[in-house]
């Protein structure tokens, strides 16, 4: 997906911020467009469709946590990766904005050249996934046809489970996952299974994961939930 390409929803209610957002990401060659608050947005996504949501917390009529958890829910628009803009910095608040799906989370003042990156990276593991391609998060690589893990250049053998496992942390590195979410999404069963079942698989991927030398990839968020990346 080259620049040209990519369409990117810009969702901020503040004029001279969304004036220059708009003007560098036109720089960058995307094609974007501008909703100004959370009703003109979910109207936009209904109609159009778009490689990225950048998206603003606090908005007039929804809430950028409103919207993100609107688009999470629904299966046109759920894969669609979220970065949401805040000057919210806190850690509650940044799980609390990752709980609802979004995919990154940058506290406002932030740097433009870091959101541009993350606007690359974004993209790039977006198409990936649209098109059954191999994704890679820092040493490890996973590719979903082949059924075939990599780190370092090892291969690394893995039960089903930890694959699928592995497979949803690496779609959005950096994400904390809650057990619940990832029972939801991994195992696909009632809210009635043990979130311990989570625990048990998360300790045999890392132990497969595990090589000489090189630091456990999966971050674990006491109270919260797993990470990768």
């Amino acid at each position: 997906m080259s620049a040209l390409s990519a369409r990117i929803l810009l969702v901020e209610d503040e004029p001279s911020q969304r004036a220059v957002l708009s003007y560098n990401l036109m720089r960058e060659g995307y094609q974007v467009t501008e909703a100004s608050d959370g009703e003109e947005a979910i109207l936009l996504t209904d109609e159009e469709d778009f490689d990225l949501v950048l998206l603003d917390w606090m908005l007039p009529a929804l809430s950028g946590i409103e919207i993100c958890r609107r688009l999470k829910r629904q299966k046109r628009t759920k894969d669609i990766p979220v970065i949401m803009l805040s000057a919210r910095a806190e850690d509650v608040d940044k799980v609390r904005g990752f709980d609802t799906g979004a995919d990154d989370y940058l506290a406002k003042p932030y740097s433009l050249p870091e959101l541009l990156a993350r606007i690359r990276s974004h993209l790039r593991r977006f198409r990936a996934a649209a098109a059954g391609e191999a994704v890679t998060v820092d040493d490890i690589s996973l590719d979903p046809l082949s059924h075939r893990v990599q780190r370092a250049g090892t291969d690394i053998t893995l039960g089903p489970t930890e694959f699928r496992l592995l497979a949803t942390l690496m779609e959005r590195p950096g994400r904390v996952w809650t057990r619940d979410q990832l029972l939801d999404r991994v195992w696909q069963t009632s809210p009635d299974t043990e979130t311990r079942t989570v625990d048990v698989h998360i300790g045999r991927l890392r132990k497969a994961l595990s090589l000489p030398d090189l630091a456990d990839p999966i971050r674990t968020v006491r109270g919260t939930g797993y990470s990768i990346g």
